[in-house]
């Protein structure tokens, strides 16, 4: 059990601090590069990026563990047909990428940067092709060499784009003669590509020996077989991921008010603004996940699963005010040519916290063994924001392709909701919840309502709101453990009192070690949401656990 916290804990960090690093890169991009229009296309193509990766692993990651396992004995062939199967698609993806580079930078619109597609082609296949070996290094249980690829991977990323987008720059203003060899002042978009293409190989390179650790067998019969389990698996991979990026993929097609690019770029730079809400859910589930499996058997799991959500809303809430009471210092990380789209990161905050709370409710499905229905949902999803992006978009831009996010989790939540009361029912607290959403709603309102002549006045008022709602909260402790609450909502249950003064004490540790700390760092954020998690689950297992003991005293 140990070792599975701490793999877990190696993966989930790597994540979660590799997600963080390349969103620092967002501020950069929107100063560095010469219009929005730039960034749009950069938008577009990791929009694409993220989808063609889906397609080209075609599940075939997750019927690597399956049959990894289940056929122990021919491990080494399942391992070597894997890597052939997922090598020869790659590299025909690429080959094809290649021989029609020209008529897809066409369609796609990006002014006869071939160049472009060439080089995303390239990127693709290889993160296609190696998604086996680092499955390969986590079915042989390697965390730290997981993580410390990933890590460099996005390392490289990040220097590269800082040498050519920052340091070139600098060095061709003053001595062009030393770099004017390789270096093109206009060539922005591509060097952020070149960077990709860089670490991308780098991990290539870090990974061969444990692609040669194959013995490149190949059975056709084992694939068949591979195939008939993972292929399903794309319908829903498919589906999940076009829930996040067919907007940014369809949007040129549809916009027709104007330069299409140009408002994707404002559209997805102010949507990165709102990702921090995004890396909650993210942490929150590296937590969430292990602790529902594990609580499946327990007679009061359905009331610990209930707190989970209790605390995850409560927290996500926090989030959204904190961010939309201090957008006017936020936006300053991103260029003034992009704060004209800053009035969809309310919509897109909501939208993560509706994907948040349909993960927490997904666990119906995953417990009963009825994920099918994830796949239907996902569908729904899909069909709903096409059909908002389509009817709306060229009416009113980026604002349609936001609030499409917004109805279509919003809508596959509630339908995940219902089905999930039929066939798993939870007492999901729906009171309670309500009345924080309506406590931040009514907070949220009154401070754009409230605004003062006075810059400090206002964020004065929105400060004592933020308090304001830190003080209702129902147990959970405020970010890095600043301010605990031990005030519950309703009245205390008889012969609970010992329980809750038992379970202040893990509060009063965390107080403590958090009094003499300062500010966190943005770094750090990602491991104190994952850690506050755990506890959150944790404290939710022990008062399920104290209720039953007491009632069976009773």
């Amino acid at each position: 059990m140990k070792s599975l916290v701490k793999d877990t804990a190696i993966y989930g960090v790597s994540s979660i601090v590799g997600r963080f690093l390349n969103w620092c890169l967002v501020p950069m991009y929107t100063y560095v590069l010469t219009s929005s229009a730039e960034y749009g296309i950069i938008t577009n193509l990791y929009a694409w990026t993220a989808l063609l990766l889906v397609i080209l692993t075609y599940g075939m990651e997750t019927g690597f563990f399956r049959f990894i396992n289940k056929e122990k004995d021919r491990a080494s062939t399942v391992y070597g047909t894997s890597l052939i199967s997922l090598g020869f698609t790659s590299a025909v993806f690429a080959l094809l990428i290649v021989l029609f580079r020209e008529p897809v930078t066409q369609a796609l619109g990006y002014g006869g940067h071939s160049e472009f597609i060439t080089m995303m082609g390239i990127v693709v296949a290889i993160d296609a092709f190696t998604a086996i070996p680092f499955a390969y290094l986590r079915y042989k249980c390697r965390p730290m060499k997981f993580a410390a690829i990933k890590l460099i991977m996005i390392a490289l990323n990040i220097i590269f784009n800082l040498f050519f987008l920052l340091a070139c720059p600098a060095i061709y203003a003053k001595n062009p003669h030393l770099i004017e060899w390789f270096y093109n002042p206009n060539y922005g978009v591509g060097y952020i590509l070149i960077a990709n293409v860089i670490s991308t190989s780098a991990v290539l390179l870090m990974l061969l020996p444990e692609i040669f650790e194959a013995t490149f067998r190949f059975d056709k019969a084992l694939l068949r077989k591979m195939l008939r389990y993972s292929l399903p698996l794309l319908v829903l991979g498919v589906a999940g991921i076009m829930n996040q990026t067919i907007d940014k993929i369809i949007f040129p097609y549809l916009y027709t008010q104007g330069d299409a690019m140009q408002q994707l770029g404002i559209y997805g730079a102010c949507f990165k603004v709102a990702m921090v809400m995004m890396m909650f859910t993210q942490a929150f589930r590296f937590a969430y996940e292990p602790f529902v499996f594990a609580q499946h058997k327990d007679k009061n799991s359905k009331e610990a699963y209930s707190d989970a959500m209790k605390f995850f809303v409560i927290f996500s809430l926090l989030i959204f005010l904190g961010m939309v009471f201090y957008l006017d210092i936020l936006k300053r990380l991103i260029s003034p040519n992009y704060w004209e789209g800053l009035k969809v990161v309310p919509v897109v905050l909501v939208s993560y916290l509706f994907q948040g709370v349909f993960f927490n409710l997904s666990l119906w499905y995953k417990l009963t063994d009825k994920t099918m229905f994830g796949a239907y949902f996902s569908l729904l999803g899909v069909i709903i924001t096409v059909a908002i992006n389509v009817a709306f978009v060229p009416l009113y831009g980026y604002m349609a392709s936001a609030w499409a996010s917004f109805a279509c989790y919003f809508v596959i939540m509630l339908v995940s909701y219902f089905f999930g009361q039929k066939h798993f029912p939870i007492d999901y607290q729906l009171k309670k919840l309500g009345l924080y959403v309506l406590i931040a709603a009514t907070f949220y309102v009154l401070a754009t309502v409230l605004i003062t002549p006075c810059v400090l006045a206002n964020y004065a008022i929105r400060t004592l709101f933020l308090f304001l709602f830190i003080g209702i909260m129902d147990g959970p402790v405020a970010p890095y453990g600043v301010f605990v609450l031990f005030a519950e909502a309703d009245a205390p249950e008889p012969g609970l009192r010992k329980t809750r003064r038992e379970t202040a004490k893990p509060r009063e540790k965390i107080y403590k070690r958090a009094s003499h700390i300062s500010a966190p760092s943005s770094s750090s954020l990602s491991s104190v949401m994952s850690a506050w998690g755990r506890w959150a689950c944790s404290r939710s297992a022990f008062i399920s656990r104290r209720k039953m003991s007491l009632m069976m005293q009773g």
